[in-house]
């Protein structure tokens, strides 16, 4: 199972539909490799999009990658959660006043919306991108506030479904923790990203208008560092994934993230109900 680097599979495959945080970067600097890995796949005549639980829309995050070290040749296209998310809020499927639950940095999920952002006694439904500050906040913050939402009947989106990524050297709590505890409590949660369905449609369609034809699933690959999201989402879309052991799960892959152990990479995908057709510590070609 473990490889040694992209160049080992890529032959297999026309397109990489690519997880972002924790593979390409960790939220301060890009890793070593990843953008010549990307830019090799491209040089073979592959296509990459990058495919990212961001509760932010994709043109936000061309400079972001810049400024941490992955050129926009790297890859062909952006496909965010915050993305479906916008589309969703523009039909006003759950009403037009929003008690928005996240960080200032991604209010603009509203622009173009029609979506007024409400305080919490006049939303009509909730959404969540985050804590409103993830340096020191997680679910438990929230419990009394989520008991009155969901006693009030309020539905919740959720625009990134991960539970944690890395920032630096610290995990910080995602959206997605967030939104499991309010299902816990009773709610109801609309989800959008990986590993949701609907996400993996529109990055077909997006691969097919880059590749100026449909690509095939069999010539898809999925790269990822979660097991319940990256590749959980590649697994139930028909899709191969490459599990990336050095992203959030490394400490369960071994006691060096640069070395990870064969067995113990098997144990975290079983223990998560999936596969991979291959692993490896970073994305590297």
């Amino acid at each position: 199972m473990l490889i040694s680097g992209l160049s080992a599979i890529a032959d297999k495959y026309d397109a990489l539909l690519c997880d972002v945080w924790g593979v390409l970067h960790n939220g301060r600097e890009a890793y070593p490799g990843v953008a010549e890995a990307l830019s090799n796949f491209q040089a073979k005549g592959g296509h990459v999009l990058l495919l990212s639980n961001a509760p932010r829309p994709s043109d936000a995050l061309p400079q972001m990658f810049e400024r941490l070290g992955i050129p926009h040749d790297a890859y062909n296209g952006i496909l965010t959660s915050g993305d479906a998310t916008c589309t969703y809020l523009a039909s006003k499927t759950l009403g037009e006043a929003c008690y928005y639950i996240g960080p200032d940095r991604d209010l603009n999920l509203f622009e173009g919306t029609g979506v007024a952002r409400v305080g919490e006694a006049e939303g009509e439904f909730v959404l969540v991108t985050g804590p409103f500050d993830d340096e020191t906040e997680g679910p438990e913050d929230y419990r009394a506030q989520f008991e009155k939402l969901v006693a009030r009947k309020l539905p919740l989106i959720c625009a990134n479904p991960d539970i944690v990524v890395e920032r630096g050297d610290k995990h910080i709590y995602c959206a997605g923790a967030l939104a499991a505890l309010y299902e816990k409590l009773g709610g109801e949660v609309v989800y959008f990203g990986k590993p949701h369905r609907p996400i993996y449609e529109v990055a077909r369609h997006r691969l097919a208008e880059i590749a100026g034809a449909p690509v095939a699933d069999a010539r898809i690959l999925a790269v990822g560092d979660g097991p319940m999201t990256d590749i959980m989402g590649a697994n139930d879309a028909g899709i191969d994934a490459l599990f990336i052991t050095g992203g959030i799960a490394a400490a369960d892959c071994g006691p060096k993230p640069e070395a990870p152990e064969g067995p113990r990479v098997s144990a975290v995908l079983a223990r998560a109900g999936v596969t991979a057709v291959g692993a490896m510590p970073r994305l590297v070609w």
